[in-house]
């Protein structure tokens, strides 16, 4: 479930709507790649809340596991929800509250990633690091859009799912050497209100929590 959990964390960070699109890259860039992109980092511009469903398959084809969560989005904040845990970013730290063992653990948030581990950096920078390509357009209108990275990493290409119009993203998928991969399914997407204290955990609420700080 740590795993999990660790997974779908990754993934709300592609949504910030700082997150500028530049082209470092010289030649070779897909324009209609391009513009689905830029549309998929403007719809995020605001505060939104939308579920999320991680799936993870192992190399012999067969779900290894599976999770929910429920998440508010706003800015490069972020509550995600899922089962007995509940993480807070305020956008400088990620507190992971385990509800089950009374326990909050305190991290920095990384910078300076420019793979997997920092998805925001992965779409302001995909130009330089990745190659775009447009794929297809589904009948729903749904455009494939495939990032295959310019140096060795343990995956072969991010695909992405987006609504082309809206720019709605609608799917991640991970696809790694070794023939496992990952998914998240993004659904319920809605605009939504948001306050501060949404993104912090508050501990005079919660005295009987031990609090380690990693930071």
């Amino acid at each position: 479930m740590k795993k999990i959990l660790t997974a779908c964390t990754l993934l709300l960070a592609l949504f910030a709507a700082q997150a500028q699109i530049t082209h470092t890259d010289k030649g070779g860039l897909d324009k209609r790649a391009d513009e689905i992109l830029k549309r998929a980092a403007a719809k995020m511009g605001g505060t939104v809340s939308f579920d999320v469903k991680a799936t993870m398959t192992g190399a012999d084809k067969k779900v290894a596991t599976t999770a929910n969560a429920a998440v508010l989005y706003s800015k490069g904040r972020y509550r995600m929800t899922a089962d007995d845990y509940v993480l807070y970013c305020d956008g400088s730290s990620v507190c992971q509250w385990n509800r089950q063992a009374k326990e909050l653990v305190i991290n920095p948030m990384a910078e300076g990633e420019v793979n997997l581990m920092n998805p925001s950096a992965l779409l302001a920078n995909y130009a330089k690091n990745f190659r775009p390509k447009y794929i297809r357009t589904e009948p729903d209108g749904t455009a494939v859009i495939d990032l295959q990275p310019r140096q060795a990493a343990s995956y072969h290409k991010v695909r992405l799912l987006i609504t082309e119009k809206s720019g709605l993203l609608k799917k991640i998928e991970v696809h790694r050497y070794d023939s496992s991969r990952e998914e998240f399914v993004i659904s319920r997407f809605a605009n939504a209100r948001a306050t501060e204290a949404d993104f912090r955990f508050d501990t005079k609420a919660h005295p009987e929590v031990e609090v380690i700080d990693m930071r």
